[in-house]
């Protein structure tokens, strides 16, 4: 599909897109980019036959490449996008895997003036608490959403490759705008990130966290997982989607304030009905997933 792919950040996404771009043969070089102090992981990925090589100046990990993936946090995009600008090709696809796509938008329009025809914002939906190339894996996209968020000029023929390539590494693709899709991954990714971060921040600070921790079952494991997260990449996400964010963190406090007035008043029958809709919302979720 690609003659050289450079892969910018090698890390548990750009290292999953490269193994897996090799075992489905979407591309006959594949190397990756990364600063100095990435040299030790970048080194990793070459050993474990991750990339084929590795650079640390950009010009020349982008020389002669057909697709550019843009896999570092949130955050960093814009300084990538600043880099890539005086080396910036019209014959090759560059995409990324933002977690949130007005950001990734709004940082090419500053850098650019206008955002590249050739460029195609991207999302998959996986990833793991672990971080690093080694922690990467064949099979990260597959069954998984992958969003596609192109603008008003991006060429439709780049949006099709793109997507071919996404669905060669096994990802279930859609298409949506940016808007649209940083209000669903706000609500269904973001602020539960929030709740659990929280949570486990709320508990740790008692004096008799060790107590509660000892007592704490399988349900505050489980809901909790994702506060394992890395905390440097979720404050990214969530600062780079906070107008998205605010907004439902005020829709979560109005609906904790209703049930603490319900146990107030001893409202068992309403608080009754409360659950009983959330676990019937659950599993249509669930059965939507399974159907899915």
């Amino acid at each position: 599909m690609f003659n050289r792919i450079c892969i910018v950040g090698v890390g548990l996404i750009g290292g999953s897109i490269a193994r897996a771009a090799r075992q489905q043969g979407l591309g006959n070089t594949i190397v990756g980019y990364g600063r100095q102090q990435d040299e030790q992981n970048l080194q990793t990925a070459k050993q474990l036959g991750v990339i084929d090589d590795y650079m640390l100046d950009l010009a020349e990990a982008v020389q002669g490449a057909d697709c550019v993936v843009i896999a570092t946090p949130v955050a960093s995009i814009e300084s990538i996008f600043v880099l890539l600008k005086p080396l910036w090709s019209d014959s090759a696809i560059y995409t990324d895997v933002g977690s949130t796509k007005g950001s990734v938008i709004a940082a090419a329009e500053r850098v650019f003036g206008v955002v590249p025809d050739n460029l195609v914002p991207a999302h998959p939906i996986a990833g793991a608490e672990q971080s690093g190339v080694t922690a990467s894996v064949n099979d990260l996209f597959l069954n998984k959403r992958l969003i596609i968020t192109p603008v008003g000029n991006t060429k439709p023929e780049a949006v099709q490759k793109i997507q071919g390539f996404w669905e060669r590494l096994g990802s279930l693709v859609s298409v949506m705008d940016v808007q649209h899709h940083d209000g669903v991954l706000a609500a269904t990714s973001h602020l539960p990130h929030i709740l659990a971060f929280a949570l486990v921040d709320m508990l740790g600070h008692k004096d008799e966290q060790s107590e509660i921790f000892q007592y704490a079952a399988g349900g505050f494991k489980d809901f909790t997982r994702i506060a394992s997260s890395d905390p440097t990449m979720w404050k990214d996400i969530c600062a780079a989607n906070k107008d998205e964010i605010i907004p439902l963190i005020e829709q979560l406090k109005g609906e904790l304030d209703k049930i603490q007035r319900l146990l107030e008043t001893n409202d068992t029958r309403q608080l009754f009905e409360t659950f009983t809709y959330a676990r019937n919302a659950r599993q249509r979720f669930l059965d939507q997933f399974d159907n899915n």
